[in-house]
């Protein structure tokens, strides 16, 4: 491993779903959060050890995912019979992962059930900061617990630290997994031509191109075990089954990241305030990562003058995506270091 170390509301209600299958010696829960917005329920999946009785902040962590696919397929997706999310839980902790509106198993909104011109972006950064403090006061209150830790993937980085830098005393600790920031190159979430719409779609195919951009030709072949990248666009293309009828099959992604990306890190223009955050912070990136590239990280850390203890760690032979490639067990141990020096 490469190791760069810079060493840098209404609470809503719960309707219950059926659970998943459980393992021997993890428990999990599904549900639905309710938001004050009529009709608009946040999908919620927990897994935490079957002995687990007492809940503590610094052993609780909610996930959120990045700008076009939803949260269970890659933090909790098993691969050689291992999920990130169960890699957390069996440590000890109390894991939860969130789908904002609009993408997986959450509730679309009704734009979506239009043609994307029909109406303007949805789900902007403000929208889905208010479903995250949703489901963190929920998770707080269920759990009898003050705060909790924060971890987002991409896009999900800027949401985190934004209701980090406004809700500072229910952040345990921040993990900032390929955070995004001023961007010098282009972003490669693209919408098409024309005026922006409510929402865009994705194919596999464009998926994956996507996902190997950056990597050296000679490195391609061994980035993704066999099978892993078919296992992934099978879970995540299932949870949009409007999606699935176009033709080709696609998976429908809103667009109000895309309206922010423009609006902000785009015109080089900070979405949040990276002063404000003033719990411990981790960067964390590879270094092909083109969707978020190395730079952004870099030129964040500096930036969290009051956070104690930040550090910043960048991975070797991985993409955006290192999650679910060869390397990702490297991911999982620099966050769970990171974790667990706040159970010390």
């Amino acid at each position: 491993m490469k190791a760069s170390v810079l060493i840098g509301l209404f609470l809503s209600t719960l309707l219950a779903v059926p659970a998943l299958a459980q393992s021997s010696s993890l428990v999990t829960d599904e549900m639905m959060v309710k938001t004050a917005d009529a009709g608009i329920e946040i999908y919620v999946r927990n897994k935490r050890p079957a002995n687990m009785t007492t809940f503590r902040p610094e052993q609780t962590v909610l996930y959120v995912h990045g700008a076009t696919y939803p949260a269970e397929t890659a933090f909790d997706l098993k691969l050689d019979d291992l999920s990130w999310m169960e890699y957390i839980a069996s440590r000890g902790y109390d894991v939860w992962l969130l789908d904002l509106r609009g993408y997986g198993r959450s509730v679309r909104p009704r734009e979506m059930d239009e043609k994307p011109e029909a109406n303007p972006p949805i789900v902007t950064g403000e929208v889905a900061v208010g479903d995250i403090g949703t489901v963190v006061d929920f998770i707080l209150q269920r759990r009898n617990i003050p705060r909790l830790n924060l971890l987002g993937w991409s896009w999900g980085t800027t949401l985190m630290a934004t209701y980090t830098t406004r809700n500072p005393a229910k952040v345990q600790r921040l993990i900032l997994y390929a955070p995004v920031w001023i961007r010098q190159t282009p972003s490669l979430v693209q919408a098409g031509p024309g005026k922006l719409g409510a929402y865009r779609t994705v194919t596999r195919e464009q998926a994956k191109e996507r996902w190997y951009t950056g990597v050296p030709e000679e490195k391609k072949a061994s980035l993704i075990p066999p099978s892993w990248f078919d296992a992934w666009a099978d879970a995540t293309f299932a949870t949009d089954p409007v999606g699935q009828k176009m033709n080709p099959p696609s998976l429908r992604a809103p667009n109000g990241v895309v309206q922010d990306g423009t609006e902000y890190f785009g015109a080089g223009k900070p979405y949040y305030d990276p002063s404000k955050i003033t719990v411990p912070t981790l960067l964390v990136d590879a270094e092909w990562d083109r969707d978020a590239p190395p730079y952004m990280a870099q030129t964040l850390f500096p930036l969290l003058v009051n956070s104690p203890g930040k550090r910043y760690v960048e991975l070797a032979e991985g993409t955006h995506t290192i999650i679910m490639e060869k390397n990702r067990l490297r991911l999982f141990q620099a966050v769970q270091a990171f974790l667990d020096e706040g159970k010390q």
